[in-house]
Order: structure tokens, then sequence, then C-alpha cells
């Protein structure tokens, strides 16, 4: 009760900052830098703090990778520099980042966990390292140009209507796949791993969410494709990459459609495959290797064989309603014979949800969202786990299957020039799938400052 009483005045606090910056501009900075539509140079970053905490919950029992059922918090800090440098159609980027703190239970215990800027080893220190390093290539296939949002992925002001893009180097597969308006910035949107990405997309990534790779696409107005092949980590959440590609690596497939659904209103459908190849375990040879007693418990990494391939699907949709509403669907699915590797423990997931921006309030730069996630895994995780299996997030012991259920909402304030603060609630119901723990609330907090 004390946890929910720390949250609910800080969310009373961001209620009185909103009231204290009624009067700004209608539009004002939302950096607190001024940048140049137009340098060759790009220069920015970004500071994104994270609290979180839960009140005391039921559990039945709990085990070495349960979410814990006593009271606890927990803060993140992840900070970012961008730079970038534009030659013409060739652009070269340089991210470094510096990712501290922890999350509630150091991450474990869901498979849609509450934190997106969370370190799955929080061993790891928060020493800076190389997030990107990446040279970006434009080639033209048409004279004709569109305006284009600079970012710190994509430094260009306009863009031809028709074009090829490559990049290669260092970067998140989730900054090109899965992309999703609505849905897929967790620093000012939705922080649950199963919402602000889909969740059975076990896509390729160290501990940290980057690997290397490369990314071939074509787009033009109403269509585009990309394709990119990625390195996978050594170990399920490892920080060190595999550069063996005879056994080891994932290719990642999107479709992308931009149809009219409702005229003047902007619509995007994706369509998703991957394949991963790696160093994956089988859940099947690890419960029939306990069985049959060989094995002294389920032990996923005994039965690991180079090479072995996982496969999935997604669907990803985003809608804009009105000059203020969108609303958005993801679903995905992956064979669930194999361990999950890199991203979390889902095989089956479905997230829909909507935000609103604060036109209504005279708060144009504020958003309001809510969304509503389904987890599942396959009958042999969900066997893995009953007899005491762990994978590298979950494990209570044994295990109740029940569905993972997942509410979370959040309030957006635009503070001052970059600066925004966030109230954020979630509820959880069966966390790690088990019918015998939970519900869990999780209120939290979020300062974002883009410079």
């Amino acid at each position: 009760m004390r946890l929910l009483h720390i949250s609910g005045c800080l969310l009373l606090l961001v209620g009185s900052c909103f009231a204290i910056f009624q009067s700004a501009p209608d539009d004002p900075p939302t950096t607190v830098f001024s940048h140049s539509d137009t340098s060759p140079f790009w220069l920015s970053g970004q500071a994104n703090i994270i609290f979180q905490a839960h009140p005391d919950f039921f559990a039945l029992y709990s085990g070495t990778n349960s979410l814990r059922a006593e009271a606890e918090h927990a803060t993140s800090r992840v900070f970012t520099l961008y730079t970038g440098v534009r030659l013409k159609n060739t652009e070269l980027l340089f991210d470094v980042e510096s990712a501290g703190g922890r999350g509630i239970s150091d991450a474990f215990g869901l498979a849609g966990f509450t934190n997106l800027d969370v370190v799955r080893n929080p061993s790891l220190g928060s020493k800076p390292y190389i997030a990107r390093i990446m040279v970006h290539q434009i080639v033209p296939l048409s004279h004709e140009e569109v305006e284009s949002e600079r970012t710190p992925l994509s430094l260009a002001p306009q863009l031809p209507k028709r074009r090829i893009e490559f990049r290669i180097g260092k970067m998140g597969t989730v900054d090109f796949f899965d992309l999703n308006a609505v849905g897929s910035d967790s620093h000012l949107q939705f922080t649950n791993w199963t919402i602000a990405n889909n969740g059975a997309y076990d896509y390729a990534a160290d501990t940290r969410g980057y690997t290397y790779g490369a990314v071939l696409e074509y787009q033009q107005p109403r269509f585009g494709v990309r394709f990119g092949e990625m390195l996978m980590p050594k170990v399920a959440n490892g920080i060190d990459l595999d550069w063996n590609l005879h056994h080891s690596r994932a290719e990642n497939l999107e479709l992308e459609f931009r149809p009219t659904v409702l005229a003047k209103r902007k619509s995007a459908v994706r369509l998703l495959g991957y394949l991963n190849h790696a160093n994956m375990g089988s859940y099947r040879e690890a419960i029939q290797a306990f069985l049959a007693g060989k094995d002294p418990a389920p032990n996923i990494e005994l039965h690991r064989h180079p090479g072995t391939e996982k496969h999935g699907f997604g669907l990803n949709l985003d809608q804009e309603l009105s000059e203020t509403w969108r609303a958005f669907f993801r679903a995905g699915w992956n064979e669930g014979k194999h361990e999950s590797f890199a991203y979390t423990e889902v095989n089956g997931s479905i997230a829909f949800g909507a935000d609103l921006r604060g036109d209504h309030w005279k708060r144009k730069f504020d958003r309001v969202g809510s969304a509503f996630c389904i987890n599942g895994i396959s009958q042999d995780h969900r066997e893995y786990l009953r007899l005491g299996g762990h994978g590298f997030l979950l494990g209570d012991g044994t295990l109740r299957y029940g569905r993972e259920l997942i509410w979370e909402s959040y309030y957006t304030a635009h503070l001052w020039r970059g600066v925004f603060g966030s109230g954020q609630l979630q509820y959880i119901v069966n966390p790690g799938y088990n019918q015998d723990r939970g519900p869990v609330v999780v209120p939290g907090m979020r300062l974002h400052v883009d410079f």
C-alpha cells in the first residue's frame, strides 16, 4: 500500500506540472536545443529514466526466475548520444549509449516485462558502449522527392519517391522491423516488452538489444519491402554475438502496405517473417532426458545443437481514426519447439490499443494511450516449465498454466521544450503464465528528455 501511495503522489505531481505548463505556446519546441533541418551534420541526445514498483501480491510459491512477490521498486536509466553526417545520398551514423539501474526483479518472472529499457543482465553495468555504427546508402529510383522527417537514423529532409536503401553495421533489428506508429516508442508511449514490440518476434539481438547486420529495402509511396540478415547471440540472452554465419544468423523479411482505408488518414499493414539459425535447444529433448532420468532437472542448455532453426510470423497494423485518434494491432507466432533465445519467452501474442493526442484539452504534444496484450507459450514450453525447467527469464519451479494477460495505460505530458513526463499503470494477470501467482499491479513514472 505504501508503494501505491508513493506512486499516487508522483502521479499527482505530474498532474500539477500539466497545469503549470498549460499556458505554453501552441507549438513550442520539442527538443531542448534547436536542430537544423538542412545541416549535413547531426548531433542530438536522449535521456530516459523510468521508475516502477509493485506492492505485495499473492504467490502460492516462487522459484529462481520468479517475479518477486514482496513489494519492490526499481529505477532504470538510458542515455544516448546520436551523431551522424550526410554526404549527399550516403549517411554515416554513430551512437553511444549508457544503460544503468535495474528493473523490478531484475527483469525475471514476466514474459511481457514492464520496462523495455531494462538490460536483461544488470551485471553488465552502466559503462558506455557503442549502440550503433552504421552506413546508410540511398539509391534514387526517381527524380521526384517527398518530404521526410529527420531522425537520428535517417538524416535526409527529402527522399526520392521511389528508392532503394541499404544499411550495414551495428544496429537494432527493431530499428527497422516491426515498427508501429502507436506502439513502438517506449520513451514516449508504452513500455511493456510485448506491447511496444511483437512478443513472439524472437529477433536477433545481444543482451542490450543490438546486433550487427545488413538491411536492404525498396520504398515507394504505397508499398515497401525490407530484408535483413543479422547476427545471433552465442547463447540465449548472451552479450557475445556468433560470427559463424554457417550455423548462426537470422533472416528477416517484412512487406509494408500503406493503403487508403479512411479518407485522408494514414494506414499501414506490415507482414513479417523470420528464420533464426542458432545454437538452440529443444524443449522436448530436455523433457525426455529428464523423464528418462538422464538429467536431474529439465535443462535445455544441455540439448543445444548448432544450426537449429526457429521460424515465426507477425502481423502489424496501425490506423489513424481522426486528427487525434490512432489505433494499432499486433499478432505474432513462432514454432515454440526450440528455446526462446534472444527477446522474450513468448510463442504467441496478440496486442491492440489506441492513443489520443491532447488537442481537445489544448495540450497538442500530450498523449494518452491504453493497450491490452495476451501472451502464450507452446505445449512443449509450458511442460518444460511445469517440470521445473528454467528459461532465461522464466522458471517458478512448477506451473499451473494460464495465458499472461496485460493491460497498460500511460499519460505523457510535454512539460517544456524537449522535456516530457509520464505516469503509467500496468496490470498483469498470470505473471509468467502461472495461475498460482498474481495478479500484480505495476505503477510507474517516466522522465524523458530530447536534447
